[in-house]
């Protein structure tokens, strides 16, 4: 078989030694080059593959053979090569696509977007940073917090189309001092940038990663754990720190009080609100009926009628008259509900209160403060939480 390839390939040589003393047209230079790459390409273990192959296939040259397809233009320093079955990540099943967007990171989608318009369509995709929304983000935000981004969008869009109107009429008034063409290409070079869909989870998730957007939330602990909020959760606004991987929070002012701003909060003291309310609106209690000795609660509590709510966190107790036997306690058939507030000590006023389970709403006075909703914890992850910030000295 080796004998047949040299027979068959010789004579095409010989022939193009034969023109290299003439001119040769274009066609035939092309012909010359096909030649000298093809003997650069093959190699020793090509022949060997083809002699094997041309056992089993004797009047066909093997398609391994041709590792590359040429592509000419007119001028022969134009040519290219393109290798055969090099793959685009384009031209792999949509699934399979897919599921490799699926597995990067935020960095890495945010990558992809940038190679060409398919994937940036792809990689932009609610449903892709919809998951790394919920991993991140999705304790600490809220309804709250949608919608304060829906508004802030809302501004957004409101401004961009003022600022429109403004560029026309001052395009008219330029024009008459520059040509036409020169203030359009000026105008035409910022909106030709690209941008998200405002409405995007891709554009919410960077607004929050880079800081630009404040959202509301929650701190356990308000402002470093000072002992007046030891064991409770303020509404605050927050801003993230990607330096630090922290939060900078904003108090709203209550009464004389000016905004309180902290620093560096740590994810740790962070929540969504757990009730879709303003934090100077009571909450309605829709658990009061079931509550009994044990039960982890939070209540609303409020220095004055100026300040906002805050959730302190309590545990319904037994009532003076019980001695605390389970087997013998009806304290859950009483009108009143005992709460008791244990990081305080026993002889604190900020102890314990009581409550009637009937006709409970705001209860209180200037002297002891104002006592407003009540949720109960059944969530482990709620309970633990409130254990770990438990204060190491009991509060006087």
């Amino acid at each position: 078989m080796l004998l047949y390839f040299f027979i068959t390939c010789f004579p095409f040589i010989f022939f193009l030694k034969s023109l290299t003393s003439k001119s040769l047209p274009p066609w035939a230079t092309e012909m010359r080059l096909l030649s000298l790459w093809f003997w650069k390409e093959v190699s020793f273990f090509s022949i060997s593959k083809f002699i094997k192959n041309s056992l089993s296939y004797f009047t066909t040259i093997p398609s391994k053979m041709s590792l590359k397809k040429m592509s000419f233009t007119s001028k022969v320093d134009k040519f290219e090569e393109v290798e055969e079955g090099l793959m685009s990540v384009l031209d792999l099943p949509e699934l399979v696509l897919e599921c490799i967007l699926g597995r990067l990171p935020p960095a890495g989608l945010c990558s992809m977007a940038g190679v060409c318009s398919s994937l940036r369509s792809r990689c932009i995709s609610d449903h892709l940073w919809e998951k790394h929304m919920k991993k991140k983000w999705g304790r600490i935000i809220g309804p709250a917090a949608y919608r304060e981004w829906q508004w802030h969008m809302s501004l957004r869009k409101d401004s961009s189309h003022v600022k429109q109107g403004k560029t026309k009429g001052l395009l008219r008034i330029f024009s008459i001092f520059r040509p036409f063409w020169w203030i359009k290409s000026k105008v035409d070079d910022g909106s030709n940038q690209s941008s998200l869909p405002d409405d995007s989870i891709m554009s919410w998730f960077l607004a929050l990663e880079t800081g630009k957007f404040w959202f509301p939330a929650q701190v356990y602990n308000r402002e470093n754990g000072h002992v007046g909020f030891m064991l409770s959760c303020y509404d605050a606004e927050l801003s993230y720190d990607p330096r630090t991987d922290t939060f900078q929070a904003r108090y709203p002012p209550h009464g004389r009080k000016a905004v309180a701003i902290e620093n560096s909060v740590p994810w740790e003291r962070l929540r969504a609100p757990p009730v879709d309310n303003s934090p100077h609106d009571l909450h309605i209690s829709d658990c009061l009926h079931e509550l009994r000795p044990g039960d982890n609660i939070e209540i609303q509590w409020r220095r004055n009628k100026e300040f906002p709510y805050g959730w302190w966190y309590g545990v319904v107790g037994h009532l003076e008259s019980c001695d605390g036997n389970k087997n013998y306690c009806r304290c859950h058939n009483s009108d009143m509900v005992v709460l008791e507030f244990n990081q305080y000590s026993p002889g604190s006023r900020w102890r314990h209160t009581a409550i009637n389970r009937k006709d409970h709403r705001e209860v209180g006075n200037e002297a002891d403060g104002f006592y407003g909703g009540i949720r109960t914890l059944s969530s482990e992850e709620e309970i633990s939480t409130w254990k770990r910030l438990w204060p190491s000295e009991i509060l006087e």
